[in-house]
């Protein structure tokens, strides 16, 4: 399985910092923000990670994170020349990933979820994880009522049947994260796509595909894992105290 890490867009939600540094190497306690979603693809046993990046910021981070070794990775680079969207992002891995599975993770994306086991046993299809959250409108939502047998009783498994983006009446509270596996069917699927009215290719389009297919299962995180993206200053700020926290 190869990794990808998006880390385009111009972080506008968080000028003017983001006038004077990149996004993803906005801190986030001790360390840039994407250095957490480095260390989950060590943790999950990732060899080969692409990193998107946009146009204006490629430089910096690739000057900052080099080839990987710090986190025994190799790093290799694309650059997003349009806002295209996270599907438009995950599209540009297809030569990167071989014919290969992917497991992505967007760079503004802090969680302390274990990721050691969540690409094993992975064969087809798509795989997404799934957090409540107080403020569902702000996130993709998950629809789902079936439930698969668990391994695990505590881990809850279970089919999505479908997910409405930033909807203003949620149907859950069950917010997609973003963390998402996908065989290797998703560069076909993403060219069937047509952009949204932002112009941009939706992932939460793309996972409807796979949910269509009866070839999406979700993953609900643990009451004791703790999710949060770093996107904006209100959850820049829930990031660097959920890391304080959990460095206790």
């Amino acid at each position: 399985m190869h990794g990808l890490i998006c880390a385009g867009g111009k972080g506008t939600r968080l000028a003017p910092l983001t006038k004077v540094i990149n996004k993803h190497l906005v801190p986030v306690g001790n360390k840039p923000m994407i250095y957490y979603g480095l260390e989950k693809m060590k943790e999950a046993g990732i060899k080969e990670v692409l990193i998107v990046c946009g146009v204006e910021q490629c430089g910096t981070l690739i000057e900052q994170l080099g080839d990987g070794k710090e986190w025994e990775l190799n790093l290799t680079y694309k650059v997003q020349t349009e806002a295209g969207g996270i599907a438009q992002a995950i599209s540009l891995a297809e030569n990167f990933s071989n014919g290969d599975s992917l497991f992505v993770i967007l760079g503004d994306n802090i969680f302390n979820m274990s990721t050691k086991y969540i690409t094993q046993n992975f064969k087809e299809g798509a795989k997404i994880f799934l957090k409540e959250a107080k403020d569902p409108e702000r996130f993709g939502v998950a629809e789902c009522h079936r439930k698969l047998s668990l391994g695990s009783s505590s881990v809850q498994q279970i089919i999505v049947d479908n997910i409405e983006e930033k909807p203003k009446n949620p149907k859950s509270n069950l917010a997609v994260t973003g963390i998402y596996i996908y065989d290797n069917t998703v560069f076909d699927k993403i060219r069937s796509l047509k952009a949204s009215a932002r112009g941009e290719l939706e992932v939460t389009d793309l996972n409807n595909l796979y949910i269509k297919e009866n070839n999406m299962v979700a993953e609900i995180m643990k009451d004791e894992d703790w999710w949060t993206d770093a996107g904006t200053f209100e959850s820049l700020a829930i990031a660097n105290q959920l890391v304080k926290e959990n460095n206790k």
